[in-house]
């Protein structure tokens, strides 16, 4: 399973996630403003992942932070990562947890060298407990999919997108695990193309059975009866079950819902965001619009073409059928369920 991210004394270590799957190479971020840099170019993408980067942000800013000057700096470090990117809840997360860590350290009287090797530590059980909050969700998402399933997913939601294993592409995972032999139906995912060049990919290296369908195929093959089941991951999930996804997820979740095919979330109770009294209130992140006219560098459109890039949308609940988290499973009413998971997360 590829490496994400990773904590090594020269830096911050994450696979370029914009050269693959051309090039398999790696990006060493010496310090915090080029963690930052890394999330918002999309090196490293995907809400664990970049929950993930933002705590190691934390902690290689203050490893080399003036030991005289370490609470403005402190401030600063945590500003410039939470200013990369709007709305994949984890990213803030990340940097709140990483903050009371050192908050706690500072009334304690830890020392500084004592607090920047407690800040490296934290960031590394944020990315192994990462790891491990996706296998749980892989075993109760498995056990929603059918013996032999043809499953669509939309962007990558896999090891790429997080510490390791994956959230959506955890639930297959999982599921071959336990001799299901499902297969993925991926959907390209424009205008990045994570779909296209991640998830592909990602499934090829674990030698599982993946179909690439361009965005406008998914309705075909949903009324056709082959999909057994759609799962996705999620950057922020309201309080009433209001997914943000990668663009298109809404698209794919009402052309799911006319065909009778069941519709499921897998994330993290870190992807919650409770305060959210809906998917309305959620920031959409708009992206550089050339983007959309250039693909891979190469010019698609005409020169002088407006276009738009939000680069996330949001599914209301009535699309979906469950949310699928390392605490369980929660399905409607979601005010109710999800607050239950995130009472038993904090327990």
């Amino acid at each position: 399973m590829v490496k994400t991210i990773e904590w090594t004394p020269g830096g911050v270590v994450m696979i370029d996630q914009t050269r693959l799957p051309a090039e398999e190479t790696y990006v060493t971020c010496k310090d915090y403003r080029e963690v930052a840099d890394a999330i918002r170019g999309m090196v490293i993408r995907g809400a664990p992942a970049i929950g993930v980067a933002a705590a190691m942000g934390v902690a290689i800013g203050v490893a080399q932070a003036a030991a005289d000057n370490l609470d403005a700096e402190m401030e600063e470090i945590c500003a410039t990562l939470a200013a990369t990117r709007p709305t994949a809840v984890n990213l803030f997360w990340g940097i709140e947890r990483m903050k009371k860590r050192y908050q706690a350290l500072r009334s304690s009287g830890a020392d500084v060298d004592a607090i920047r090797e407690e800040l490296a530590a934290e960031a590394q059980r944020v990315l192994d407990e990462d790891i491990a909050i996706n296998r749980g969700i892989g075993l109760h998402g498995a056990a929603l999919l059918s013996e032999g399933a043809q499953v669509m997913t939309h962007c990558n939601a896999g090891a790429l997108a997080t510490g390791g294993y994956g959230t959506a592409l955890g639930v297959i995972r999982a599921a071959i695990e336990g001799g299901n032999s499902v297969a993925v139906f991926a959907n390209e995912t424009r205008p990045f193309l994570q779909g296209a060049r991640l998830t592909v990919w990602e499934l090829q290296q674990d030698n599982i059975p993946v179909t690439l369908l361009t965005d406008n195929m998914a309705g075909h093959l949903l009324h056709s009866g082959k999909i057994g089941a759609v799962v996705v991951g999620a950057d922020r999930i309201a309080g009433n079950g209001d997914v943000a996804n990668k663009i298109g997820t809404y698209s794919v979740a009402v052309l799911a819902k006319e065909n009778g095919v069941p519709f499921y979330v897998a994330a993290p109770i870190s992807t919650l965001d409770l305060s959210l009294a809906s998917g309305d209130e959620i920031p959409i992140e708009e992206r550089d619009p050339a983007e959309v006219t250039r693909l891979q560098g190469v010019q698609v459109a005409p020169l002088g073409t407006t276009a738009m890039h939000p680069a996330f949308d949001v599914t209301p609940n009535r699309y979906v059928s469950a949310i699928i988290t390392e605490h369980g499973v929660a399905r409607t009413p979601y005010v109710e369920s999800l607050r239950e998971l995130a009472v038993k997360s904090s327990a």
